[in-house]
């Protein structure tokens, strides 16, 4: 998450695991949304940097994030099953 800061970051992962909850038919809280939130974002950017696609800001961060949520979210329900 280049140029959102600290703050941003938490905000934007917040926002990540609570939209990737509402995608996937999830039921978590405040924590857990943050978690997969933030990690979803670690993945995203992975999997980002991969493709070659570069983001800066806050509309972009959010939406890898959301991506790479929902990734973590089907993986983990994937292993789950």
């Amino acid at each position: 998450m280049n140029g959102v800061g600290f703050f941003g970051a938490i905000i934007i992962g917040l926002l990540a695991g609570w939209i990737a909850e509402r995608m996937m038919s999830r039921s978590h809280g405040l924590i857990t949304n943050l978690i997969v939130g933030l990690v979803g974002a670690l993945l995203g950017g992975f999997v980002a940097s991969l493709a070659g696609f570069g983001y800066n800001g806050w509309v972009p961060s959010l939406v890898v994030s959301t991506l790479g949520a929902v990734l973590l979210l089907f993986l983990l329900g994937m292993i789950r099953r």
